[in-house]
């Protein structure tokens, strides 16, 4: 028995128990989607508006996931609207399989109608990319394609499928036979080794660990918590390694980077060891580089070996799996107490605590901030939701003011910083996690770049929470104008539609809400319901966000005000 070349491709999708994707059907992609009409009982595809919305859709899937997300898009604009997303998933480590459909083989070249280059446009944007053009290359490039996108590091890979080979036939048992589950690489290390590192741990005055993403997509959050508890060692968190360690433990220092802790910060310039877990020491955790950790011998642990000395220089690496790594370490590291170094980051906490926290969360009269909208979120959610963040000061106010006590809930744009990820993202994330709470925190710059997706959660009946802090600026920007070019404000004055009006349009309930009085009863009207809602809180015009480092700034250079 024969079957298409786009059946194929579905039926790979089965192999790799695929049961939802995002797309958007066009011209060259027809094939499949004709196809896909016979599978609507084993693959429930989500039809976006946007091929942007599928990207990212299937980014805040896989992350909240720890899946492979899958997006089909049609050749030409199709598939080019996938490149920023793309961008973002192999910036942020996220497994992807984006499926585009390209004109017929013999007209490649020919700037037929649709035709883009979509093999060479997204070469350095992903781990692998291949364009199929016969129908029986389609299983063999599929099954190539799941395992480069989980294998090591992960992140997103695309295959460009002709019309042609998308029509053309194949045996099917042959679209079957090459999906053979796949051995990945275990990096592994001496035992000499972690011995070494564990000395070196165990003999130090003032040890900080930095955790990664790279510890939650290693799913080693519990080998993590029990190092940290046994050597009483203080862990502070990147932006993508926020949800990865309790932000209850008494052990939990706070949040690195430009708009993080001051503590975790200021510290990072005076530990002597300093243990980095799957991270890439990225320019906004280490400020100026000239500056950073000079005083401290640096063991980073990643599994991408291009990262190891690339940013920062270790003093010993491992080049291995995050879980693989730890639960390794830990047979070797002794308890500790490290009272008096403790001590000094509880210190500085107080210092953000009195001068930062205390006047953000106090409210006033006239005027909501954001961050008592996401701290009353967090409280009402018991930081169990979770939560996706868009790009700017919504971002760095939900990662601040956002309990997280559960791995996997937090899903943001980090090293690309996508405006417009959030409402997407939350789809994808909702798709993946039916039974929890989803809430999509956004500006109101960032909601205009793909508020179409709005139908989507429509159609789809998804019970998403939309928080809108809405300042009428593009409040990051303005930020920046503010303080470093002389309150030269420069094209940053939005002016809004009634964005309440705009999703009841779509079909799903919304309040605004302005005074502070009343933040408490729309916060709880937006949770307690059992669909979809979009809550606008006005906030504070000129609200700044901080602590801040400065472009170019050490980390012990952070700023309080």
């Amino acid at each position: 028995m024969k079957i298409n070349g786009a059946q194929a491709m579905l039926e790979s999708l089965l192999a790799e128990n695929v049961d939802v994707v995002f797309g958007y059907p066009g011209g060259a992609i027809l094939p499949v989607y004709d196809a896909l009409y016979g599978y609507r009982d084993k693959i429930h595809h989500v039809l976006v508006r946007h091929e942007q919305g599928a990207v990212i859709a299937a980014e805040g899937y896989a992350k909240s996931s720890g899946k492979v997300g899958v997006c089909f898009a049609t050749s030409g604009p199709g598939a080019t609207n996938l490149v920023t997303g793309i961008a973002d998933a192999m910036l942020d480590s996220v497994p992807l399989v984006c499926v585009t459909g390209q004109v017929y083989s013999t007209l490649i070249g020919t700037d037929a109608f649709q035709e883009a280059d979509i093999i060479g446009i997204t070469l350095p944007i992903t781990k692998w990319n291949v364009q199929v053009t016969r129908a029986e290359d389609i299983p063999a490039a599929m099954a190539k394609a799941f395992y480069y996108a989980r294998e090591g590091r992960p992140g997103p890979v695309v295959v460009d499928i002709t019309k042609d080979a998308q029509l053309g036939l194949l045996e099917e048992d042959f679209a079957y036979q090459l999906h053979q589950p796949r051995k990945e690489k275990v990096l592994k290390c001496s035992d000499m080794k972690f011995i070494e590192i564990a000395d070196i741990l165990n003999n130090a005055e003032r040890p900080l660990i930095l955790a990664g993403n790279g510890v939650g997509i290693a799913g080693a959050e519990d080998e993590l918590l029990k190092l940290v508890d046994k050597a009483t060692i203080p862990v502070a968190c990147t932006l993508h390694g926020l949800h990865n360690f309790p932000s209850n433990h008494e052990l939990f220092v706070g949040l690195l980077g430009m708009h993080g802790n001051y503590a975790p910060n200021i510290m990072t310039n005076r530990a002597d060891v300093i243990l980095a877990v799957g991270m890439r020491f990225d320019d906004r955790v280490t400020g100026n580089l000239t500056k950073y950790a000079k005083q401290a011998k640096i063991i980073h642990i990643d599994i991408d070996h291009a990262e190891i000395n690339k940013n920062v220089k270790s003093y010993m690496h491992v080049h291995a799996d995050a879980k693989y790594a730890l639960t390794n370490l830990l047979r070797y590291v002794q308890p500790n107490k490290h009272q008096a170094w403790r001590e000094l980051f509880l210190k500085l906490h107080q210092e953000e605590h009195e001068q930062v926290i205390v006047p953000e969360l106090t409210m006033q009269k006239d005027t909501i901030r954001m961050s008592q909208a996401v701290n009353m979120v967090s409280e009402k959610t018991d930081g169990k939701a979770i939560v996706v963040s868009d790009v700017g000061q919504n971002q760095m106010v939900a990662m601040r003011y956002y309990k997280f006590k559960q791995s996997k809930s937090h899903i943001s744009s980090g090293g690309l910083g996508t405006m417009g990820f959030a409402l997407p993202a939350a789809i994808g994330a909702k798709m993946a996690n039916p039974d929890r709470e989803v809430i999509c925190v956004s500006g109101d710059g960032g909601i205009q770049m793909n508020i179409q997706e709005l139908a989507v959660i429509s159609q789809e009946k998804l019970p998403v929470k939309i928080l809108l802090l809405n300042n009428n600026y593009l409040g990051m920007v303005r930020q920046w104008q503010e303080m470093f070019h002389e309150e030269r404000y420069s094209f940053v004055d939005l002016h809004n539609p009634d964005f309440i009006g705009i999703a009841k349009a779509y079909g799903i309930k919304g309040s605004t809400v302005s005074d502070p009085a009343q933040l408490e009863a729309a916060v709880d009207e937006m949770l307690n319901s059992k669909e979809a809602y979009f809550l606008e809180v006005i906030v504070e015009k000129r609200e700044k966000v901080f602590p801040m480092m400065p472009q170019g700034s050490a980390v012990d250079e952070i700023r309080l005000s």
